[in-house]
């Protein structure tokens, strides 16, 4: 895959790639199966579209935060916990 004429790595296309194909799933499953508010551990009802906007939201603030305080130079350890944290947010949530 040639990416130069945006300057984009593979990672970030991957990235991106993989959030469109997020939402496509989204999409259909909104479509198929219709979602109401509910409530979980969270302060406030949520539909499954916010659950995965705070998710998102949530694995981004959790590796930046390990890029602050580690000098680590693989991030599986964030995906991991950015991954396990959407889940339960999801599931939960």
């Amino acid at each position: 895959m040639d990416f130069q004429w945006m300057a984009w790595t593979t990672p970030t296309a991957v990235f991106f790639l993989v959030i469109a194909a997020i939402l496509v799933a989204m999409t259909l499953a909104e479509i198929r199966f219709p979602t109401a508010e509910r409530r979980g551990f969270l302060p406030m009802p949520t539909t499954r579209g916010d659950r995965l906007f705070l998710s998102l939201m949530l694995a981004a603030f959790i590796h930046l935060g390990f890029v602050a305080l580690s000098d680590a130079q693989s991030l599986a350890v964030p995906l991991g916990i950015s991954i396990f944290a959407g889940a339960l947010m999801m599931r939960f949530g």
